[in-house]
């Protein structure tokens, strides 16, 4: 869900480390302790990237050291589960993603956290998005005429996807859904490695991540159809939407968001949004995440609150429907 880029700082360390001077006022009963930015993504990846923005700019405002720690796995739950039990005084946070709080509910039976109770929204961080490609070889150069191809031939073809559960792999059930057409699902480790199986024509298209397809398309080596979030992005502006393509309220992005264990202290929730808006406003930070192919949000623990209250429903309607369960 989340686009490779290998980027680490400059000690090629996986962590943001700054010399304590004060902490985030109201925390830990004034203790002098680091502040954690949890991440369930390897580094390098854009959730990964965002908590290090994040973690330099609250740390150059408070003087207070913010590290940021990765910690993968079970789909990002062990992370998540990690900051829903964590002390509620500002000490440790979450980069969030739609993976774990909305769509993992619907994928398995128990979660050792609950999405809505036991997390303090801050704000949304970014949206990134996907792109519907498919190789040159594929004899399709809109989704509608993809869509006549693949009812021409029920079940013939194939999708590549960056695992269940991911944007990837659910915005295709989406489409398929949405268009009635059968394709076959193939699951990867990620969307680089589903990219040499594309490119070799092995799998008819993907759902993958715009960083990684926007390159290869300008090279002529994949076919890039439409984009999945519900806004052209700057870095193919001249893409349509799935939406402009035919496919009305089509949306099957990643998204990643600051929150802290529920029970936080209201002020610490209020000076890391405010903080975190400043920093997504800045010049710099927006020229990077344009370069990630990212959407800066920047929204209220309200607002945030209410996107992961509106799209839970929504996509365990799509899971339900696609029959869709891990190792599927």
């Amino acid at each position: 869900m989340t686009a490779q880029t290998g980027m680490q700082d400059e000690r090629g360390n996986d962590e943001v480390r700054c010399e304590p001077v004060r902490r985030v006022a109201g925390a830990a009963n004034g203790a002098n302790k680091p502040v954690k930015i949890l991440v369930g993504f390897t580094p390098g990846t854009a959730p990964d990237l965002a908590a290090r923005i994040l973690a330099e700019r609250f740390a150059e405002v408070w003087g207070t050291p913010f590290v940021v720690e990765n910690l993968q796995g079970a789909g990002s739950n062990i992370a998540t589960e990690r900051v829903a039990k964590a002390a509620a005084d500002g000490t440790t946070l979450l980069m969030g993603g739609n993976s774990a709080l909305v769509i993992n509910p619907s994928l398995y039976d128990k979660l050792p956290f609950d999405p809505v109770k036991d997390f303090a929204p801050i704000s949304q961080v970014f949206i990134a998005a996907n792109v519907l490609a498919v190789p040159p070889e594929v004899p399709a150069r809109t989704v509608a005429e993809l869509v006549t191809l693949a009812k021409a031939q029920p079940g013939k073809l194939s999708y590549g996807h960056a695992g269940v559960g991911t944007s990837q792999h659910l915005g295709a059930e989406l489409f398929k859904y949405m268009a009635h057409v059968d394709i076959a699902s193939v699951p990867y480790r990620g969307t680089t490695a589903l990219m040499p199986d594309l490119l070799a024509n092995r799998i008819a298209m993907s759902f993958a991540n715009i960083v990684n397809v926007v390159p290869l398309a300008k090279e002529g080596k994949l076919r890039a159809l439409a984009i999945t979030s519900v806004k052209r992005s700057a870095l193919a502006p001249d893409l349509p939407t799935m939406a402009e393509s035919g496919f009305p309220g089509f949306e099957a992005v990643p998204w990643f968001g600051l929150l802290a264990p529920s029970g936080t202290p209201k002020d610490i929730i209020d000076k890391l949004h405010g903080e975190t808006v400043k920093a997504l406003a800045l010049p710099e930070v927006r020229k990077k995440f344009d370069e990630l192919g990212l959407e800066p949000v920047g929204n209220t623990p309200a607002e945030f609150a209410a996107v992961i209250k509106k799209e839970t429903p929504e996509w365990a309607k799509v899971i339900k429907d696609a029959g869709i369960k891990l190792g599927n």
